[in-house]
């Protein structure tokens, strides 16, 4: 199981990426292997400012529909539009070109309430 120890994680099968203010997020090479063969993303929350927790978009695979947890507060800045043509790439690339979200953090202290690769790998038996 890929679960790289530069990213945090929630218990939602999230990973982030924390650059400064800015946090990067996709779902887990364990949750897009749970879900199987991802056919659609969809995220219309860009621009929109969110409280952690809150759903910021679906992931639709052939055998269910999932929602998608926003880890963190703040204002969510990009979609990755590469995934509208492409959605196999959370498949094949999640932790790198099957990235969903960029957001701009408004309450940088909840970091602190993410998961480390050693604790997620711990929740899901790895």
């Amino acid at each position: 199981m890929n679960v790289p120890s530069n990213l945090k994680y929630t218990k939602d099968h999230e990973w982030v990426l924390i650059e400064g203010d800015i946090a990067t997020i996709g779902v887990t090479d364990f949750a897009q292997g749970e879900l199987g063969d991802i056919v659609y993303v969809e995220v219309e929350t860009v621009g929109d400012t969110m409280d952690k927790d809150e759903v910021f978009g679906t992931v639709e695979a052939v055998k269910t529909v999932s929602d998608l947890f926003l880890p963190l507060s703040g204002e969510i800045v990009e979609f990755n539009e590469a995934l509208e043509s492409e959605p196999e790439k959370v498949n094949t690339d999640a932790y790198g070109e099957g990235w969903m979200i960029k957001m701009k953090l408004s309450s940088p202290d909840e970091i602190a309430e993410l998961l480390d690769d050693a604790a997620y790998k711990a929740l899901i038996g790895g």
